[in-house]
């Protein structure tokens, strides 16, 4: 027995078309009521945004005399402001993109001298202030490598640098059309002395396995930060004098604990430059302990170290003047 063949028109067709098209419709109608009843439901706001450039790199040479002078720079640009729609709707109408704020760094640098990194951090917040009407606390961050001219036959080179090991100067300006706050510092200043400094008298709990040390060494990593009070300031007068201070004080005290000599550096600084309001210091313990020779019948008259970077002990603390 053969099959039935049913007639299809063009009409059922258009019908069964015309039919789903409709459960498309319906479904998309439905999403769209769910999303808008929720949104209607949520309380939800943006609270915090900003956004910007990090890790851009500068050499600059300023070549205007025979003694070359060298800038090895990192910038890190972050903005705030409103910058709601961006976020909600993918408006991209008042966003400044990052490359342009790498571009900003090297055109500025090419039409200003830079002397004092805080002076150039300093305007370049003002440009992005006075040229972008949205933004409303622009911060750069800069931070300097260190390099010193090379000596030749005891006479500074005027084009052959150095670098000074790891240390960095760094500035920190945040700003609004109100207010600056200016922070200057310096990061990973590697520090040590071979005695004046012990640790005794601390709590021993059950878990204690750290001997008392009445002579030890006492390395660290400094970082410091501090607030100026001033635009008005040679701030490389007051970075060299502040730099000054901190290691004269680290090698000079004798150090009962890590927090007490923090707290000596920052103080000594708040004492002597009244143009920094606070200061902020980090101090990383790094740990240098006695190898026990005993095993091969030696002693060790505390002479023989490990140094060990992992664990370390960390000690910060803020300073103000009362």
């Amino acid at each position: 027995m053969g099959r039935k063949h049913f007639p299809f028109s063009i009409y059922h067709l258009s019908f069964v078309i015309w039919k789903q098209s409709a459960k498309a419709k319906d479904r998309r109608l439905k999403t769209k009521l769910a999303i808008e009843n929720r949104k209607s439901n949520m309380s939800v706001i943006l609270s915090q945004n900003n956004y910007g450039k990090s890790r851009v790199r500068l050499v600059k040479v300023n070549r205007s005399n025979e003694n070359h002078e060298l800038k090895d720079l990192n910038f890190n640009i972050q903005l705030e402001g409103d910058f709601l729609t961006v976020h909600t709707e993918g408006d991209n109408s008042k966003v400044l993109p990052t490359d342009t704020m790498k571009n900003t760094v090297y055109a500025l640098a090419r039409q200003n001298d830079i002397v004092e990194i805080e002076k150039f951090a300093l305007l370049m917040t003002e440009h992005f202030l006075s040229n972008n009407p949205q933004v409303s606390r622009a911060v750069v961050k800069i931070t300097e490598k260190i390099w010193r001219r090379i000596k030749v036959d005891g006479k500074s080179h005027p084009h052959a640098f150095i670098q000074c090991g790891d240390e960095k100067r760094a500035t920190k300006i945040k700003a609004t059309r109100e207010k600056k706050i200016i922070e200057s510092g310096i990061d990973d200043l590697m520090v040590l002395k071979t005695t004046d400094s012990g640790f005794v008298g601390f709590i021993k709990d059950p878990f204690t396995t750290l001997p008392e040390a009445a002579d030890r060494i006492f390395a660290t990593v400094v970082r410091a930060g501090w607030i100026y009070t001033s635009e008005e300031i040679d701030f490389g007068e007051s970075w060299n004098e502040a730099r000054r201070l901190l290691i004269e004080t680290f090698a000079a005290h004798n150090s009962l604990s890590v927090q007490q000599t923090l707290y000596a550096m920052g103080e000594r600084v708040l004492n002597e430059r009244k143009e920094i309001s606070e200061i902020s210091l980090s101090l990383p313990n790094k740990h240098c302990l006695p190898v026990d020779l005993s095993r091969f019948e030696m002693d060790n008259p505390n002479e023989i170290f490990l140094p060990v970077d992992e664990p370390h002990g960390l000690i910060e603390a803020t300073l103000k003047r009362g």
